[in-house]
């Protein structure tokens, strides 16, 4: 197949014929041209293939900046576009959501009919908790259908869910409640997590002591565990779903474009967490748009976001766009290798996914068992995978590339935030593939890589990521903190955001993301990236997971001390250190040699998945680890 003009630098994977043929964005460059000189039609076009109540009468507004409104004077509701829309069509009988539990027991399917059922229901069960527009929810629950339900039902109703991931500690989710002042809390009487009961239900009755604003908890039953249930205050689900107030019809609340859908906290390297503010109008026509054209979804699709939907990944890329869409959603309780590292293949291989999107972490992890897992299952089905939460390693995305997708599917790697709400930088399946980049700016967008003064680098430089112009799917604040939203992503660049991630960009135009601003080490006056030296480690045999980070160092100011989880067969020693640390310097150059590489069974990472290297760098020199709320463990 003949290759583009002008060829591309470095290793590229083109697209096949086969997968042109097929695509939602066949031109990828007719399309960003369109946007680029109109982007407010652009993003017009996208918003009319919805639903609304009454159209909006202005697409931008941004007299107001650093504070845009979309579509404005707008009325509609995400789950009218979500659910109410599709029943009006053949997609009514059309599966919307396939379950299965951890030990793959329990099996549970909804349609688009018995969803709507299903959502209704627990928004009657809300109102009748006294919950009205405007009010908070917080929802703490497992990887379960409920999850979904209960984001739905608020949205329904006009209500704001902020999502608490399940398994978050005592601490975290009492914060949470107290910050934003949620009136009823939803949870479950317990979970599974590699086997193990997590008691959801204790964490809130311990959290609640603090937390006035909470006037009762629905409990979901889910692990079967006697809980302690308060008097007046705690309710069971199935008992509400039970009373004639629960069934019925339950009218979606016709809301404004700019009205709040959810709030969702994640963590900065310092502070408390933030509540990142989402609305309906802008939100839907962004997370729309991005799943229809980056994973190029059709109606016999099968999509499986292997994310949580505590996070804005699930969020956005579970709950939302793929209803919107009228796609079929897999759900998946468990982990990628309990009990065994075939879970997730088994899991492809019996329903049939055909798009599958997960994070760099869990690939690594599933790397460290080998081959002969995946090569037990049926793969076939696979057309498109995808990846999300840090930079994949160029040796994890060709392992991906060539054991999962057998060399076929093309790899979405998609770099966006909870602050974004939808893809950023991100190819579509057209696009010609570098391993290790997230390609080029979403349509419409337009992205800069900027010295400390402001300055735009040269191609092959690093420097602060940041976005030009505003998309739909932006935060609209931080919730009930104006002044941090301006000063954290808008300050240090006047009218441009600051993503708080370093990157460079080649001569092709691609974008390589290295990772946090406090993930770029300066040795000697040169910085590298965390992200190039864990490339480096985890392409040596021995290595299954590294993190990388700097510590002081008297001649050249900061030195890279690592952390390495060595594949099984391997054993931790002095030699093997010093092999590693040589052959980061053969990649990288003597630059990069690490002063000092440790080996460790376990490295600090968020739930979805990051490294927390800003904990290693506070272990290792005896400082208080700060915000560790959100830590796996």
């Amino acid at each position: 197949m003949p290759n583009p003009k002008p060829k591309l630098e470095g290793e590229v994977y083109y697209p096949s014929e086969a997968v042109k043929a097929q695509a939602n964005v066949p031109d990828w460059e007719a399309m960003a041209e369109h946007a680029r000189h109109d982007l407010q039609g652009f993003w017009a076009e996208r918003a009319e293939e919805l639903e609304w109540f009454q159209k909006w009468d202005k697409v931008l507004d941004d007299s107001n900046k650093p504070f845009f409104k979309w579509f404005v004077g707008g009325k509609t509701n995400i789950v009218h576009n979500a659910i109410d829309r599709h029943l009006n069509t053949a997609r009514k009988n059309k599966l919307a959501l396939i379950w299965e539990s951890e030990k793959g027991d329990q099996q549970r399917t909804f349609s688009y009919f018995s969803l709507n059922r299903e959502v209704s229901r627990f928004a009657n069960i809300i109102k009748a908790m006294g919950v009205q527009k405007g009010d908070r929810v917080t929802i703490y629950l497992p990887r379960i259908p409920e999850i979904s339900f209960a984001m739905l039902a608020c949205a329904k109703i006009g209500a704001v869910h902020s999502v608490v991931f399940a398994g978050f500690s005592v601490d975290a989710l009492q914060g949470r409640i107290e910050d934003s002042q949620s009136k009823l809390v939803i949870t479950a009487d317990g979970s599974y997590q590699n086997g193990k009961v997590v008691e959801l239900k204790r964490t809130v009755d311990e959290a609640l002591k603090k937390c006035p604003s909470v006037e009762n908890v629905i409990v979901v039953r889910r692990v079967g565990h006697d809980v302690p249930m308060e008097a007046s205050r705690d309710h069971w689900y199935h008992d509400m779903c039970a009373l004639p107030i629960a069934n019925g019809k339950c009218a979606t609340e016709v809301l404004d474009a700019e009205d709040p859908l959810y709030i969702l906290y994640t963590s900065g390297s310092t502070g408390k967490p933030k509540a990142i503010l989402h609305t309906h109008g802008g939100y839907m026509v962004g997370t729309y748009t991005t799943l229809k054209y980056v994973f190029d979804l059709k109606d016999d699709d099968r999509w499986w976001c292997a994310a949580d939907p505590g996070w804005v990944t699930g969020h956005s890329y579970i709950v939302y766009a793929p209803l919107i869409l009228g796609a079929t959603s897999f759900m998946f309780e468990g982990g990628p290798a309990y009990p065994y590292p075939n879970r997730w293949w088994q899991c492809i291989e019996r329903y049939g996914i055909t798009v599958f999107y997960t994070a760099p972490t869990a690939i690594r992890g599933l790397m460290r068992f080998g081959e002969a897992w995946p090569a037990k299952h049926d793969l076939s089905s696979l057309r498109l995978l995808g990846t999300v939460g840090e930079p994949i390693n160029p040796e994890a995305w060709r392992w991906y590339y060539r054991v999962i997708g057998k060399n076929q599917c093309p790899i979405m790697d998609t770099w966006w935030q909870t602050e974004t709400g939808m893809f950023m930088i991100t190819p579509t399946p057209t696009v010609p593939l570098k391993p290790g980049s997230a390609t080029r700016p979403f349509f419409g967008l337009e992205a800069e890589i900027l010295d400390d003064a402001g300055n735009a680098v040269a191609d092959g430089e690093e420097g602060y990521l940041v976005l030009k112009n505003p998309w739909p799917a932006m935060l609209r604040t931080i919730y009930g903190d104006d002044e941090r939203y301006v000063s954290q992503y808008w300050s240090k660049y006047p009218g441009k955001y600051l993503a708080g991630d370093s990157a460079r960009r080649d001569k092709d135009g691609y974008f390589w993301i290295i990772g946090r601003v406090d993930d770029v080490i300066k040795v000697s006056g040169h910085r590298l990236g965390t992200a190039e030296v864990e490339s480096a480690l985890v392409s040596h045999p021995a290595v299954a997971e590294a993190a990388a980070i700097g510590l002081p160092h008297e001649v050249k100011g900061t030195a890279i001390h690592c952390f390495c989880i060595l594949r099984s067969g391997f054993a931790p020693s002095e030699a093997l250190a010093e092999e590693l640390r040589q052959h980061v310097a053969k990649h990288m150059g003597p630059i990069a040699r690490p002063e000092d590489v440790k080996f460790t069974d376990k490295l600090p990472k968020t739930r979805s998945g990051k490294i927390m290297r800003r904990v290693l760098k506070a272990r290792a020199q005896g400082l208080p680890e700060g915000d560790i709320s959100t830590l796996e463990e």
